[in-house]
This record gives C-alpha cells, sequence and structure tokens, in this order.
C-alpha cells in the first residue's frame, strides 16, 4: 500500500486527539503504532482498506506475539464500524497473519515453519529459516513401549525404551508437542546427553546412529485439553498430526509421533508425474 496518503479526514479529530482520549496501555489502547491513512468509499471495501493497513503494521511495526490495538480503538481512529474492523480482523486471522486469544486480544502470529518433506530434525529446519529452535522437556524416562512402538522396534514387550516428550519452541514459541521413543539397544544412555538440542544430533555424534531413512504418516486431529494447554490453543482447534518412524542403516532408532499447530507448521512438497517407460 502506498505510504503517501493523505491524512485523517478534517471532519474527524485527528490521531493525537484519539490517543489523548483512549490513553495507551497494555490493553491494546496505544495508537502510537498505527499508520495514519485515510479509509473512504470507494471501489476498495473499506474492510479490505482495513485489512491492508494492520498487515503493513504487523509486518512493519509489530513483531510476532505483539497485540493489536483493540476493537474499539481500531474503529474510533479510522472512522469505521465495529463490523468492518472483525472482517478486516478476521481475514488476518484465518490467513494466518494474525491469532486471537480468547479474553486476552489479537495479536500478531509468528511466521509459520514450512517444512519441504525433507529428512530433517525440527532444529535443522528451524535453522534453514532463521528461527531459534528451543525445547522444553515435559518427560524424560525408560519405560515399557506401547504396542506399535514394540512392534516397530522388534524388542521384547516389557523391554523398556526410552521415552522423550518435548514441547518445541520456535522463538520462544510452542510450534509443536514431540511424544518420542528411542530404541535403548542403540542409545541405551541417551538421556544422559542433552536432549533439549537435536537428539538427531546427538544420535550421529555420540552413537554413530545417523537417522538414514524415515517413514511419515501425516493426518489431522482435535487438539484436547492437555495438547492445547502445551500449544497455547483453544481445546479443539485441529492440529497437525505426524509419526514418524525413523532407522539408521536398517536398524530402527526412532518412533515419533508430533502434534504441531497449524498456523505455525506447513507441509510443503513438490511432485511430478510419472510415467511408463513406454511412453
Amino acid at each position: 500500500m502506498s505510504t503517501d496518503s493523505p491524512g485523517p479526514s478534517p471532519t474527524a479529530p485527528g490521531p493525537a486527539t484519539r490517543a489523548d482520549q483512549t490513553g495507551s496501555n497494555a490493553t491494546g489502547s496505544d495508537t502510537s503504532m498505527l499508520p495514519v491513512r485515510t479509509i473512504e468509499d470507494g471501489p476498495v471495501p473499506k474492510h479490505a482498506q482495513l485489512r491492508a493497513i494492520l498487515e503493513e503494521m504487523s509486518t512493519t511495526a509489530l513483531s510476532p506475539g505483539d497485540m493489536l490495538p483493540g476493537e474499539r480503538t481500531l474503529e474510533e481512529f479510522y472512522g469505521v464500524s465495529r463490523i468492518t474492523v472483525r472482517r478486516a480482523i478476521g481475514d488476518l486471522v484465518a490467513s494466518g497473519r494474525l491469532r486471537r486469544v480468547r479474553g486476552k486480544g489479537t495479536f500478531v502470529a509468528p511466521n509459520p515453519l514450512v517444512s519441504r518433506m525433507a529428512l530433517a530434525s525440527f532444529s535443522q529446519e528451524m535453522a534453514a529459516q532463521g528461527v531459534s529452535a528451543a525445547s522444553r522437556i515435559l518427560l524424560s524416562e525408560r519405560a515399557i513401549a506401547p504396542p506399535e512402538v514394540v512392534n516397530f522396534f522388534g524388542c521384547e514387550p516389557h523391554e523398556p525404551q526410552i521415552h522423550l516428550r518435548r514441547l518445541r519452541l520456535g522463538d520462544g514459541q510452542a510450534y509443536a508437542l514431540d511424544d518420542a521413543w528411542y530404541n535403548v539397544a542403540i542409545a541405551p544412555d541417551l538421556l544422559e546427553n542433552d536432549v533439549y538440542n537435536s537428539v538427531y544430533a546427538i544420535l550421529e555424534e555420540n552413537y554413530d546412529a545417523p537417522v538414514t531413512t524415515a517413514d511419515q504418516t501425516v493426518t489431522a486431529v482435535d487438539s484436547d485439553i492437555s495438547t492445547a494447554s502445551h500449544l497455547d490453543v483453544e481445546p479443539g482447534v485441529a492440529l497437525l498430526h505426524v509419526i514418524r518412524r525413523s532407522v539408521t542403516g536398517t536398524r530402527p532408532v526412532e518412533w515419533c509421533s508430533s502434534v504441531y499447530r497449524s498456523d505455525r507448521y506447513r507441509l510443503h512438497s513438490t511432485i511430478s508425474r510419472e510415467y511408463p517407460d513406454n511412453q
């Protein structure tokens, strides 16, 4: 959007007057970051004009996690209806630019992590896109594995395996919840390492067991109360569910069930058509 548009209409109070009326605090009434624009009747609907203004502000003046001014502040500052404000914000929420938190307000959403379906750890995917990866360990133990893990590892049903559950963060924001099992026959003392960081790097460097191949299944699931609490979403929100079965050479090494926030994680793949040899 052009930045040389005329200022607010003289028939309405200017931005300084509005700021004096609403004040500036952490509740979303601060107007200091709002671009000065005039929203007028014309070929471009008012909600689309406001949407462009808010998108510009989210990109240039705010950072992921910052809160937008409240609906009433936007309504008064730009001289539009509450319906127009909600339509503009709703469009940006739907596109993933903003996110609503019930009872708190509307915030700039983190940039979504794009996975290109290559064999890489979460830490590697984050680093490739300039995002700082971190983990919060929720559980680390040796325990009896569930049947699907036992079948994949080919181990004895009552032989304890390594269980590691982590909340995966990008720039301090929750992206995913990993519930992983590791083959104790390959990395018996894995939990004595720094598993806050990449387990794949630990497997390769400390156990000479790089993950060489993985099979992934991707589905959609609704968040339950526990998952929603960890990922900072409402219960029932749709999440990406990825089950990964990884091997090192021919030996199964990892079985991992991950759920990702769908507004912060996207899957991307390039496909090509295969033709029979005689065509």
